[in-house]
């Protein structure tokens, strides 16, 4: 695993978590949650990276219901941008 992604996979399970990772090496500094285990930590990263999948796809669905809508009022996604002030 990556530092970026480690350090996400910490972020995500134990939010405003106070940690320092240095070279893999993952120092502690929070009081008020525990340590997660190296299982926690690669379960927190199919967490996160679910979490960024179920958003891009509430987007996408948002979109394509904008457009939907935008279709029935017979205009399209540049129409409506060249309404905007």
């Amino acid at each position: 695993m990556q530092h970026w992604e480690k350090v996400k996979s910490i972020q995500e399970i134990r939010p405003d978590a106070e940690f320092v990772l240095t070279d893999n090496e993952l120092t502690w500094l929070d009081k008020k949650q525990v340590k997660p285990t190296e299982g926690e930590i690669e379960a927190g990263f199919v967490a996160y990276q679910t979490r960024l999948a179920n958003e891009a796809a509430e987007a996408e669905a948002k979109k394509s219901a904008i457009e939907a809508k935008l279709a029935a009022l017979g205009l399209s996604v540049a129409d409506l941008k060249a309404l905007s002030i």
